[in-house]
């Protein structure tokens, strides 16, 4: 045993080793120089920090810019990369990017939201390289989207890196994918059959002795298989390899309970000689949806509880840092949601890997949104961001389906989705499409697997509770149903008590009050419907959206659960933090409102606690039944100027406390 753990831990170490040498990647983040559009003068240029938006500033206004902009960096060639191959690697450009090295033009990429990848080996000098990227992000008919209720911010918004390969190595330059991928073909309790294919680029035609060797370790760390294959022959120098395991009790990814993922390490060999490697993670689970019962993961029911999100902040636009997306991360835990629908495009690799290791559920989008074109140009360019999207995230355990549009209203795209459908099938036959619609009876509608809905009862119609029929009538007994979007927009300046009816939504004033009695009615219709398999809370954070006039600020949309700099969430927080965490929640509602004119209130609070007792000035008043963890007193006196207000309860038999301090105006 002794034996077998030694020779155990050096292989992990030779593992380790091995992949440090051969591979290394090289941050091009930092210093660069910058002018808007694409001739330069002197005046213009300036030095920003990429990741870096030209929007950052003047994303949340009408006219913002959008147009074209010029990026320039100066790097000399590292000393690792004798005999070696080397590439350029964005992790995203809004929206279109052309790139130079050395006067060389590397390529075109369109899109705003997907890596892409040039080899520049042959362009490279020992100093002074100039790269220079121009980029836009002008409105372009042949560029999805074309429409949405969010601001295109424009730059080089996500890492740039130089990746120093071996001459043959797993290729980066499948759709700039990690070119591997690990196709989970049966997933069982007891069993598992996994398909790998491993795609290699170099000198393969005229070598005769390349082999492929993958090594699987559990979430423990244990080596549990290889496969290795024999010499791999081919006439081309792109090649894809096969690879079949089988695994025992495999242990499953399940969600915020086990995030559990595999480790599957790859090594490229020439003879008896490593020549590549490259590691990649995944968890293994199995789901679906019952039209009837909802969603499950791994054969138990997991109805999905979640939030969308927008990655812009505020001072950044889209050009967020791992910190940002930190901070997002542990908000979206916080409120206790089990899934997260990343709107309406492909969001960071850091992202989806955090939602991997959190055990989040993620709905994946591509930007096809409210109307196309019927050019060629723009349905080409929609299915290579579809490709590119599953291709790059194939390996992402949390993600579970790949949606085809959001909110089509125009033109007749019925043709277009169903080649979206089938390229999305081909590409990953064990994840289901989705779409969410804002329209009933759309041809459209029925052609993906399963499908969503985004409805607004009590914001822009009808009342709160009408979110019940609304689902009723959405309801297909061969795909079920979800709500993909839902809410009402709130400012924290603004308020009122004993609201009865809808504030104008295009209006100024958006109280926060609203918000959370739009939220409780729509949630507690979703919730008592168990063949809902999933809803998602619009919006997790407020977001930019230049074109807005409506709110306490302009060009923002405030259905945010969360302010947008991310430091005040609102009180419809706490409903669903009250409801979905296991964490002790005791929350006083409207405590933004502290300057009062009428004596008589109601005060609403928000716990999962027991033995809820409410004290005002001193007096107390025994607690209540809540439904939905909501508890409300009624009609209590204020008295002139000062009132104390708290709130107390139990949770595991330690005693929760809150309070505020509210004022009634003479």
């Amino acid at each position: 045993m002794l034996k077998y753990r030694l020779s155990l831990f050096l292989f992990t170490f030779l593992i380790i080793q091995s992949s440090a040498q051969l591979r290394d990647r090289i941050s091009l983040s930092g210093e660069w120089q910058f002018f808007k559009g694409d001739t330069e003068t002197s005046s213009q240029v300036e030095h920003v920090t990429v990741p870096h938006s030209w929007n950052a500033q003047d994303g949340t206004t009408a006219d913002y810019y959008r147009g074209k902009g010029t990026y320039r960096y100066n790097f000399d060639l590292p000393k690792n990369t004798k005999k070696k191959r080397v590439f350029l690697r964005f992790e995203a450009v809004s929206q279109e990017a052309d790139v130079f090295l050395n006067g060389q033009y590397l390529g075109n990429h369109k899109g705003a939201f997907n890596a892409f990848c040039f080899e520049i080996t042959p362009y490279l000098k020992k100093k002074d390289n100039e790269l220079i990227v121009k980029a836009n992000n002008i409105l372009n008919p042949d560029i999805a989207p074309l429409s949405g209720d969010f601001t295109i911010f424009g730059g080089i918004y996500r890492p740039v890196s130089l990746l120093i390969l071996p001459q043959t190595c797993i290729t980066p330059l499948d759709y700039a994918s990690s070119g591997i991928y690990i196709k989970q073909t049966e997933i069982q309790d007891h069993k598992a059959t996994i398909d790998i294919t491993t795609k290699i680029d170099g000198d393969i035609s005229g070598n005769k002795k390349l082999r492929l060797r993958t090594s699987v370790f559990d979430p423990t760390g244990k080596l549990v298989t290889t496969s290795e294959n024999e010499e791999i022959r081919a006439s081309e120098n792109t090649v894809a390899i096969d690879q079949r395991i089988y695994l025992d009790n495999p242990i499953l990814w399940n969600g915020k309970a086990a995030p559990n993922q595999y480790r599957f390490f790859c090594e490229l060999l020439q003879g008896k000689k490593v020549i590549d490697t490259l590691s990649v993670y995944t968890g293994l689970r199995y789901f679906k949806v019952d039209p009837q019962k909802g969603f499950f993961l791994n054969g138990k029911s997991y109805q999905i509880r979640g939030v969308n999100r927008h990655q812009d902040r505020p001072g950044k636009g889209w050009a967020i840092s791992e910190k940002d997306h930190q901070e997002d991360m542990q908000l979206i835990k916080e409120i206790g949601a089990n899934g997260v629908r990343l709107a309406h495009y492909p969001h960071s690799d850091y992202f989806y890997s955090l939602c991997d290791k959190e055990g989040l559920l993620v709905w994946a989008e591509i930007p096809f949104i409210g109307n196309g074109t019927e050019s060629t140009a723009f349905e080409e360019n929609l299915k290579q961001q579809l490709t590119e999207l599953i291709r790059q995230n194939f390996n992402h355990p949390s993600i579970f389906c790949w949606s085809l549009f959001n909110e089509l209203v125009k033109g007749n795209p019925e043709k277009l989705v169903a080649e979206l459908n089938d390229l999305a099938h081909k590409e990953d036959p064990t994840r289901l499409t989705v779409a969410a619609a804002n329209i009933e009876g759309r041809p459209e509608n029925k052609i993906t697997d399963i499908m969503a809905f985004n409805t607004y009862p009590g914001w822009y119609w009808a009342e709160p509770e009408t979110m019940g029929p609304s689902i009723d009538w959405k309801k297909d007994e061969k795909r079920g149903v979800c709500i993909s979007e839902y809410g009402a927009g709130a400012s924290i300046k603004h308020h009122q008590q004993r609201m009865k009816k809808a504030p104008k939504c295009e209006g100024d004033f958006h109280p926060e009050e609203w918000q959370a009695i739009v939220h409780e009615g729509n949630y507690k219709e979703i919730d008592k419907r168990d063949f809902v398999w999933g809803s998602f809370v619009w919006n997790m954070f407020d977001f930019a959206s230049g074109g807005r006039k409506e709110g306490d600020t302009y060009g923002m949309n405030d259905k945010g659960l969360v302010t947008y700099d991310r430091k005040t969430p609102k009180d419809a927080f706490y409903f669903y933090k009250a409801n979905w965490s296991e964490k002790p929640v005791l929350h006083i509602t409207s405590k933004r409102h502290i300057e009062r004119t009428e004596p008589e209130t109601d005060i609403k609070i928000y716990s999962n606690c027991s033995d809820i007792t409410l004290y005002v000035n001193g007096m107390k008043y025994a607690g209540n039944s809540g439904d939905h963890n909501i508890f409300i007193w009624k009609n209590i006196r204020l008295q002139p100027g000062k009132n104390k207000i708290r709130v107390t309860g139990t949770f595991n038999k330690e005693t929760i406390t809150d309070q505020c301090e509210w004022i009634l105006k003479n």
